[in-house]
């Protein structure tokens, strides 16, 4: 079975997905509350995109495994999983910012090899296979490489909001943006990938599920940079993640994480 899809297959993926999305951005749509308290929205757009990308796989890779936010797990014993999330970022999603993305990575005996971040409004595709971090969109075609950036202090830091860090973590997180040059919020998948392009150089977030960052995971790596929990270990699991343009930075961060 192959460890590495084609960067073809990924298009083909961002398609897919972008023909269930983007009729659906910004027109006001339906959408539910998945939790009896406190907010998390779902909408049409992304169950529908997740089904057109599940049918891609299952015809493409029968043999292979797919764990997705919105329809769970089939064929959860495959050494090869893909892992979905139609829109990382539904509450941009229903407020009109271009900021979600479509994520589907793959693993192979739990590490993630392979993954894409698709941003159709704006035209934008992030991926990585067996060669490298790629970047497709305005503008032209790139190879991906993060930033040399190894102090705290010469970083700009993205994180969701500082709310979603209660207790010790929040605490710990205030130490991080206070030691860096720019912080700022509310950009979901989007910064991940802009750590990969080398205009970000740090993310800090909490409570991730693995269909939030499995496809972003190789997407950093093999541009340069590195992915861990606090805790630095494998991320693949989620929890509480950290991603750095480089192993200084990173190493600075968890030092300010761990306390």
């Amino acid at each position: 079975m192959p460890n590495s899809p084609s960067p073809d297959f990924m298009r083909r993926i961002a398609a897919a997905a972008a023909a269930e999305t983007l009729p659906r951005f910004r027109q006001g749509g339906h959408v539910v509350n998945k939790h009896e308290s406190g907010f998390d929205p779902v909408t049409e757009a992304d169950r529908s995109a997740e089904q057109a990308i599940r049918r891609l796989v299952r015809e493409s890779f029968p043999e292979h495994g797919i764990v997705g936010e919105e329809f769970g797990t089939e064929n959860g014993d495959s050494s090869h999983l893909w892992v979905i999330d139609p829109i990382d970022g539904t509450r941009a999603f229903i407020s009109g910012l271009p900021l979600w993305g479509t994520l589907v990575g793959l693993m192979v005996d739990g590490d993630a090899v392979a993954g894409m971040m698709s941003q159709p409004f704006i035209g934008e595709l992030y991926y990585a296979d067996g060669g490298g971090a790629f970047y497709e969109g305005p503008g032209g075609s790139r190879r991906l490489s993060t930033r040399g950036t190894t102090a705290l202090g010469d970083a700009t830091l993205c994180t969701t909001t500082p709310a979603l860090f209660d207790g010790p973590r929040r605490a710990l997180y205030d130490r991080v943006e206070a030691a860096v040059r720019l912080p700022r919020y509310g950009t979901d998948c989007y910064a991940y990938a802009m750590v990969a392009a080398g205009h970000v150089d740090l993310v800090i977030e909490c409570g991730l599920q693995p269909y939030d960052i499995v496809a972003l995971i190789p997407i950093i790596e093999k541009a340069g940079g590195v992915v861990t929990t606090w805790a630095g270990v494998a991320a693949e699991a989620g929890g509480d993640i950290v991603a750095a343009a480089t192993p200084e930075l990173h190493a600075r961060a968890l030092e300010y994480l761990q306390g």
